[in-house]
């Protein structure tokens, strides 16, 4: 994705910017909770220590973090290809489909490991089939994708509700929701990674699915800046006159970026279903979609900032509940008040301070370079 205005040092960049929007983010978040009347300094130990104190919390807040990292992986692909995808959430919901399939079908005769593989395929089909109508659309009939997209949102409710009451659920069950999996359906716990460093995952559901999410960003990376179709990509978000002088395809590039992002948002359903559930039901993506276009623009669309943001964001989830827990004033709905203004300056005022960091790095620039020549002199 094509930054605006002056460039930056890679570690002001990736590192600086998106600091100062979080910090600028908390302190106001501190002063709404101070309005609550409560103690800002209390609420940000609970939520740090709700989210890392504890093996349990920890794992909890990986376990957000993985359908975070699918959800900024898919937004990110679209966005250097200056292609704004809203529809993570309905293709993570529909890439459930192709999970609960392949889990419900062969629970009881395969091992998790290759329905776990089933899973994979069947999601990021799923997922990418329903990101192509939007892509077709915007290729060759200049539809708008974030008009399209989420416009599919709220097809695909409306497909999952048909299909959990018409397909998956059970005869004589009044919940719209598939049978519980066999033991094949289910996704081992990562209780062996936390023990490596003395820590007890508890009951969280933090499962296999978190290094598939970390395979998942490294292939980005390599798909983006290490391989050809990546550069094209690129050069159609950076400049579409330049990528068509270039004789890149841009329909083609199109298509094929959507496809990548919704296979991408389709991986997510995996961690819900097969990770945790263990069926499917009704609201298993929780707005993890949305959230995923504030990974990819704090992460600054690359896959190292993309964990890095998704792992902050698992902690406001994860520390959230635990302050409204602990902090009567504060309710659920004031957390959901907290992470707003977090993706608020994370995303839509992600550039509130670059001019004023801009600045300042050109003064020093100047400062150094007028130091230069009087030593010279």
């Amino acid at each position: 994705m094509s930054a605006p205005f002056a460039k930056l040092p890679n570690w002001a960049e990736y590192g600086l910017i998106p600091v100062v929007n979080l910090v600028v983010a908390f302190l106001i978040s501190g002063l709404v909770v101070v309005f609550a009347g409560e103690n800002p300094l209390k609420a940000a130990y609970l939520m740090v220590s709700g989210a890392f104190g504890s093996g349990e919390g920890i794992g909890y807040t990986l376990y957000y973090a993985t359908n975070f990292i699918f959800a900024g992986l898919a937004v990110a692909v679209a966005f250097h290809a200056g292609l704004f995808n809203i529809g993570v959430e309905g293709q993570a919901y529909v890439g459930g489909i192709g999970v609960a399939v392949a889990a419900l079908t062969f629970d009881a005769t395969l091992p998790w490991y290759l329905i776990f593989v089933l899973a994979i395929i069947g999601s990021m089909v799923m997922g990418a089939l329903w990101a192509l109508i939007p892509a077709w659309l915007q290729a060759y009939r200049g539809s708008h994708i974030v008009i399209t997209t989420i416009m599919f949102n709220y097809i695909s409710y409306s497909l999952m509700l048909w299909m959990l009451n018409k397909v998956f659920k059970p005869l004589g069950s009044m919940a719209p929701q598939s049978r519980t999996f066999g033991p094949g359906g289910e996704l081992p716990k990562l209780d062996w990674l936390l023990a490596i460093f003395g820590l007890d995952n508890g009951n969280s559901p933090f499962n296999l699915t978190f290094l598939l999410a970390l395979l998942a960003a490294f292939l980005v990376w390599v798909l983006i800046w290490r391989s050809r179709l990546g550069y094209e990509i690129r050069t159609l978000g950076f400049s579409p006159g330049a990528a068509r002088y270039a004789g890149i395809y841009e329909k083609r590039i199109i298509i094929v970026t959507m496809l990548i992002s919704g296979g991408l948002a389709g991986l997510l359903a995996i961690n819900s279903i097969m990770g945790d559930q263990h069926r499917i039901q009704q609201e298993f993506v929780s707005g993890a979609g949305f959230v995923g276009i504030a990974v990819a623009l704090m992460g600054r669309s690359h896959p190292i900032g993309i964990v890095l943001a998704s792992v902050l964001f698992g902690m406001l989830y994860q520390g959230g509940a635990e302050i409204a827990f602990d902090m009567p004033n504060i309710s659920r709905d004031m957390i959901v008040v907290i992470q707003g203004l977090v993706i608020l300056f994370a995303g839509a005022l992600e550039h509130l301070f670059r001019p004023s960091i801009v600045a300042a790095f050109a003064r020093m620039r100047s400062g150094s370079a007028a130091s230069t020549v009087t030593t010279g002199a």
